[in-house]
């Protein structure tokens, strides 16, 4: 099998999507907060927040180890802008309707689309950590090894929200908090048994 070089110039885009993504993060879960009723997703979005401009600043610092501008503009970078930028004005229609109950429904998907590419960028880290030698790889694997759980908790647990607060507003059995949140979970298929638990619940 044929050895595949690294291309660094894409690691760095990679850190600099990653930061961008965790930047944005930031202000969806700022105005997420405005959006949310249910006290039990208000903590579990406050310690997300609080973790995620956590996740920042180590990307800052990470780009400021392998000599990267963490400024600098790419296009990828811009379109993770454009889409936190685009996350926020739906959470900020959705406060402006009225409706009850439709702000959190929408901001719940909001975060869960953020936490999406979030989620992903740290799992290609932790891919790249791996492929790496030396002082760099030890830099990305402590931030991927104190990060990983976080993320996959942001990610699995807001999706279940997500998926309860909607079941709720239909009339139809939801599960709130939802299973994720009971069970803790922190994998793919810790998401797939707790969202297999709902009948039980």
């Amino acid at each position: 099998m044929e050895e595949v070089l690294m291309n660094r110039s894409k690691v760095d885009e990679l850190l600099c999507e990653a930061l961008e993504t965790e930047r944005g993060g930031v202000r969806i879960y700022e105005t997420a907060l405005s959006c949310v009723q249910n006290a039990d997703l208000r903590k579990e979005w406050e310690k997300f927040l609080a973790e995620s401009r956590r996740h920042e600043q180590i990307l800052k610092d990470i780009c400021t180890e392998f000599g990267v501008n963490a400024e600098q503009e790419t296009s990828g970078r811009k379109i993770v802008r454009s889409l936190a930028e685009t996350l926020v004005k739906m959470m900020q229609m959705a406060l402006s309707s009225g409706v009850k109950g439709q702000a959190e429904i929408v901001a719940a998907e909001a975060v869960t689309t953020a936490e999406l590419k979030d989620h992903m960028n740290w799992e290609l880290i932790g891919e790249v950590a791996k492929k790496m030698e030396g002082h760099d790889a030890a830099i990305l694997k402590k931030a991927y090894e104190e990060v990983e759980d976080q993320e996959d908790r942001h990610f699995y647990h807001s999706r279940g929200w997500a998926r309860e607060l909607w079941a709720a507003s239909l009339g139809v059995p939801a599960v709130i908090p939802p299973p994720e949140e009971k069970m803790n979970v922190k994998s793919g298929i810790g998401a797939a048994t707790a969202q297999g638990s709902r009948k039980l619940m």
